[in-house]
């Protein structure tokens, strides 16, 4: 081994060191212009390795078969506060890096090392220069001569706290990159999945290695452009103060998926070299699909049962029952769809009575002279919906969700595409049937609209029935 810190000390270890600084048959003078090697220029072995022990991380100590240190590194002066100069030429560490109770026991244990095989480890209570004990963990091996014979022992030795903060934080990124659970994915520059745990392999729909080096495009379809953004962000301003979430469309063996997921973001620096260089993003996130759902179905619930509220006081001050209805229908339009329709029996036929303006939004109004039937084709969904006395959803096909021809064949609204019907009952009699339509940008009616659609529908009916018999006398 080289000499450390200018020290005088050899390159072999033993007792066969050459005083000149040297290993045997090597030159030492100082004025050589050429290294070991013969190069010109080039750093004489012990120089060099001098150099590399003290670029070393971990402390390093080291103790000819006598137990006299001939090298410590500048690592091993951070730790314990000696430098080269006081610590080499030193019998062991005892009287200054150990106290003299112990030293007996440190030093059988660190010798021991010259005999044995392999690399021992141990951990010891060691002083610094000021005083202070420092539990430190060392690693030692013994070192052998040209002839073969034990010549001394190597010491590497860190803070057992350094150790063990280190063995902590590999630990934590191993439990974090297998059974976390949420989703890891470690993202290079060009913003390519590098590393992915369990969770987010099935989050993502593919395998942990499947994944890997793909572009995010071709896993998500919709919401890739914020996904992105926000990565481009904290490669370039550092990670975002508070988690954010992100709505997402996946693309899967069984469709499309469309997931929420709460994310933070890490920006990933080289910890190995003065300037932080960026490897990537660390990207963690959780499915709470399922929890924001039931957000937004109860603050839908609490809405349409405040527009109810509403429009059973308002509805109550109206002394004409068809003013009722309508009222009754423009607090439930509310959120809930574009347009509404009123059809009731009339014979054989439905004749169209309440209804919105096709052309542009507008209050639900009676329709004038309303006694002309409703030239509907079999099978339309309002008839459908009289003859099961019941409720029919509808919608525009995937290829014709944007087409008048589909609404107009219905007699309805040319931006109509997705439609429910309720009928109208009272009293055990069928009055008519309620329509409500929406727009081919909004998602079609699901069964919580329809249970919706049913209580305003009663209601309706209700006002209508009334209206009727008022009529009568």
């Amino acid at each position: 081994m080289g000499a450390s810190r200018s020290s005088g000390t050899t390159d072999e270890l033993g007792p066969d060191e050459d005083p000149g600084g040297g290993p045997p048959g090597c030159s030492a003078d100082p004025g050589s212009a050429a290294g070991e090697d013969g190069i010109p220029g080039a750093p004489a072995g012990s120089e060099l390795l001098a150099a590399l022990l003290d670029g070393m991380d971990a402390a390093l100590c080291a103790f000819d078969a006598d137990g006299t240190v001939t090298h410590w590194n500048r690592e091993a002066e951070r730790v314990l506060g000696w430098s080269a100069e006081e610590a080499v030429g030193r019998s062991g560490f005892a009287g200054w890096a150990v106290r003299r109770a112990d030293a007996d026991e440190v030093r059988a244990r660190l010798m021991s090392a010259m005999d044995a095989p392999g690399r021992q480890v141990h951990e010891f209570a060691l002083l610094r220069k000021d005083g202070g004990r420092v539990l430190v963990r060392t690693q030692s091996a013994g070192v052998r001569g040209a002839d073969g014979k034990p010549a001394g022992v190597y010491c590497a030795f860190s803070e057992v706290h350094a150790r063990i903060d280190l063995e902590r934080a590999i630990a934590l990124s191993e439990a974090l990159l297998e059974d976390a659970s949420w989703g890891v994915v470690l993202v290079d520059v060009d913003l390519r999945p590098t590393v992915v745990n369990a969770y987010a392999s099935r989050a993502l729909g593919g395998g942990r290695t499947t994944l890997l080096g793909r572009p995010l495009g071709e896993l998500v379809t919709h919401g890739v452009e914020e996904l992105e953004a926000a990565l481009h962000h904290v490669l370039a301003e550092g990670a975002p103060s508070a988690p954010a979430e992100l709505w997402v469309t996946l693309r899967t063996a069984e469709g499309e998926r469309r997931r929420c997921w709460r994310s933070g973001f890490l920006r990933l620096a080289s910890p190995l070299t003065e300037e932080p260089v960026p490897l990537g993003v660390g990207w963690l996130f959780r499915d709470v699909t399922a929890d924001r759902l039931a957000e937004q179905e109860a603050d839908r619930l609490r809405f349409r049962t405040s527009q109810l509220h509403r429009a059973a006081r308002t509805a109550s001050e109206c002394e004409d029952p068809m003013e009722a209805a309508t009222s009754l229908l423009d607090f439930a339009l509310a959120g809930f769809a574009d347009h509404v329709l009123v059809d009731l029996v009339a014979g054989e036929r439905l004749v169209r009575t309440v209804a919105t303006p096709f052309d542009a939004p507008g209050p639900c109004l009676l329709v004038a002279g309303g006694s002309i039937p409703v030239r509907y084709d079999p099978g339309h969904p309002a008839l459908r919906s009289v003859e099961r006395t019941g409720t029919v959803r509808t919608s525009a096909a995937a290829g014709d969700a944007g087409s008048a021809a589909w609404a107009t064949e219905r007699r309805w609204p040319r931006d109509a595409a997705h439609a429910l019907c309720a009928v109208l009952r009272s009293r055990g009699r069928t009055l008519g049937v309620l329509t409500f339509l929406r727009a081919a940008n909004r998602a079609a009616f699901e069964r919580p609209d329809t249970a919706y659609a049913e209580t305003v529908a009663a209601r309706v009916a209700g006002a209508v029935d009334l209206a009727q018999v008022t009529a009568e006398r």
